[in-house]
């Protein structure tokens, strides 16, 4: 009996009642999807593209889903179910192609699923500079790089990337890394020589490897998914990867969370050609090279301090104009449609070199 009196298969039948009502609702909701695609292409001019996937507010929907959840499921687990069901719907209205960097089983595969959900195909690249291309190219709707990481620091070819594209940021997603050691079926436990992961793995894990592996070749691969593939062949090597890898591989965790840092996070950002409306709790990212003078990157950050923008991040990246040359890529709270933004971004155009906005986009709900 529970609490309330309830015996196990009256419970059960409330639950296949409930089961019956979602499952109703949830194809009302895919129903009404497919009305607002009909809507958007009857409102198209001539020549116009249609455009269905709108981040700032699937930010919004996500965003309300959590604040209304009263429990007993978390907020991060109502907003991942509520994220798959959006996933689904869109693909009724328009599948969507999304480039990253591949191949399957790496971390950036995993934000991809994370944001997009599973509902879209995927185009695993082989750089970060040809996620750009599939995107520029209209092969892929959207393409999702990594740009940094908590223990790291950034992604510098991404920022390089920037430089080069006109793609424009349209979201970002942070996830959670947890790297594991992986061995195969075939490895011997107590003969492994060397251990083969992505260099910024073997990076974030070394205090671990140092203690662990002291005397064990560390050999440095393309990516974590390629470190796992490669234990398929070999009986005296492991490989440091995520979740994904192993099961993608069917591996086996001989030694898990072994990275250094408990808080290891990498923020991933989303590309594409279309600018994003504010969601209400937003980015924006902008590329500035200033002038040579004395004084040139406090005149440059003063107008942040007088409009009280708070900056996320500002990182230096040497320009390809000329020698000692740099561009600030910078990362502030709000919108470019703001205000006080747009107040910002009018004073730094006047008084420097070059501005490039990479865009405004929804802060990471997921």
């Amino acid at each position: 009996m529970s609490e309330n009196g309830l015996t196990l298969d009256a419970l059960r039948q409330m639950i296949d009642q409930l089961d019956t009502e979602l499952l109703q609702m949830v194809n009302k909701r895919a129903g009404l999807a497919q009305q607002v695609a009909k809507v958007k292409m009857g409102a198209l001019a001539q020549g116009e593209k249609p455009v269905f996937y709108r981040p700032e507010r699937e930010a919004q929907v996500l965003r309300r889903i959590k604040e209304r959840n009263e429990g007993p499921l978390s907020d991060e687990t109502v907003a991942w179910l509520f994220r798959e069901l959006m996933s689904a719907c869109l693909a009724l209205e328009e599948p969507m192609r999304i480039a990253y960097l591949g191949p399957e089983g790496t971390y950036t595969h995993a934000a991809t699923l994370k944001h997009f959900g599973h509902a879209v195909n995927l185009a695993p690249q082989t750089t970060i500079d040809e996620v750009f291309r599939e995107v520029e190219a209209g092969a892929a709707h959207y393409g999702i790089v990594p740009v940094e990481n908590s223990t790291e620091g950034m992604v510098n070819t991404t920022l390089d990337s920037f430089m080069q594209s006109s793609l424009r940021i349209c979201g970002e997603v942070a996830l959670r890394i947890h790297h594991h050691l992986l061995i195969g079926p075939a490895t011997k436990r107590t003969g492994i020589t060397r251990i083969y992961s992505h260099q910024q793995s073997l990076a974030q894990c070394r205090k671990w490897l140092d203690s662990h592996y002291p005397g064990v070749e560390r050999i440095a691969v393309s990516s974590n998914a390629e470190a796992a593939r490669r234990l398929r062949d070999e009986w005296h090597a492991a490989a440091i990867a995520g979740d994904m890898a192993a099961e993608l591989y069917g591996l086996e965790k001989f030694a898990s969370n072994i990275e250094d840092s408990p808080h290891n996070t990498t923020r991933f950002l989303i590309v594409g050609q279309d600018r994003v409306r504010a969601s209400g709790d937003d980015k924006t990212s902008i590329l500035v090279s200033t002038k040579n003078k004395p004084g040139a990157l406090h005149d440059l950050l003063a107008p942040f301090h007088r409009e009280n923008i708070s900056l996320t991040r500002i990182e230096t990246r040497p320009s390809k104009e000329g020698t000692w040359a740099y561009v600030f890529f910078i990362d502030f709270e709000g919108h470019e449609s703001d205000e006080s933004v747009a107040r910002v971004l009018q004073e730094i155009e006047s008084e420097t070199v070059y501005l490039k906005r990479l865009g405004s986009y929804p802060k990471a709900v997921l």
